[in-house]
């Protein structure tokens, strides 16, 4: 059995809980590789031990039984661009903050661990989304996914944007907005949410429209099947907009034409059996803790 590792070199914590995991892999025998960056700071804390490394896509082990991400969501997030394609569980253990994709907790990592060599667990399918901008296709390298949502968004101006929409090849709407947020289930709980999105099972097979800051009232966000072709066309006083694809930033030319689907993979996260993502909702947004109850 062999693991990856990776988290944030410059966070005390992280480490603190990575060793943890190391020695449980040290005694009983798994084998790890580490994150390149990650593994040069965990080293000069932690010496005893030489570990193989990766540093991109194409250095990763395709036979990899888990993937530990160390850290919050945005780790979780950035190592998908490590696993693509490799069908490669990911595992998020939580040392951040809320934690809707690292959801086992640091004091948990021991019996995680061994709930995942007694295979006590299932595997969840989580779907991302591409985007092609015609010939900008080389400045992603790449990286045209998210696995949380697609964003655009104004740049260098304080006015609206304006997003003309097509929905499978039919004009929904002219969005005058700060932006628009393409979402997936799994990103429902991000950034969507907090524009007023709706929150979705990550098995859902949906995705969302949520108007960041629309100027109508009567704009709304919009639930569609997973399987649509969504065109935008993106008009802004400024000379540039941001397109956003989770953490990572682009700048696009004004009057550019942005296209939105499924991607072709889909990323294997890991679920407990003492795990749900209702019970994840009730615990991180403290449903049910009204008195009353």
């Amino acid at each position: 059995m062999k693991v990856g590792i990776y988290g944030q070199s410059n966070n005390e914590i992280t480490i603190k809980y990575v060793n943890y995991l190391v020695e449980l892999c040290l005694k009983n025998k798994v084998n790890i590789v580490f994150e390149d960056n990650f593994y040069q700071g965990y080293k000069m804390v932690h010496k005893d031990h030489v570990f193989e490394t990766f540093s991109e896509y194409d250095d990763m082990d395709p036979d990899l039984s888990f993937f530990f991400t160390v850290g919050g969501d945005g780790t979780f997030l950035r190592s998908v661009t490590f696993i693509r394609d490799l069908n490669t569980p990911i595992i998020g253990i939580n040392t951040g903050r809320l934690g809707f994709l690292a959801t086992i907790q640091k004091e948990d990592i021991e019996s995680t661990f061994y709930q995942l060599l007694e295979n006590k667990f299932i595997i969840q399918n989580r779907s991302l989304l591409t985007v092609r901008t015609g010939d900008a296709m080389d400045d992603f390298n790449n990286l045209n996914f998210a696995l949380n949502e697609i964003t655009i968004t104004r740049k260098n101006t304080a006015s609206m944007i304006k997003v003309n929409a097509n929905l499978d090849g039919e004009f929904l709407n002219t969005y005058w907005s700060d932006g628009l947020i393409i979402s997936t289930p799994t990103g429902s709980t991000g950034y969507s949410l907090s524009c007023g999105g709706p929150i979705i099972s990550p098995t859902s097979k949906n995705i969302v429209l949520t108007p960041i800051a629309p100027h109508s009232l009567a704009v709304r966000p919009l639930v569609i099947p997973e399987d649509t072709e969504i065109m935008l066309k993106i008009d802004s006083r400024a000379d540039e907009v941001l397109l956003t694809l989770d953490s990572r930033m682009y700048t696009l030319k004004n009057n550019s034409t942005i296209e939105i689907r499924k991607c072709s993979f889909s990323i294997k996260t890991v679920q407990l059996h003492n795990q749900s993502f209702i019970k994840t909702l009730r615990e991180k947004l403290l449903w049910g803790e009204d008195k009353r109850n």
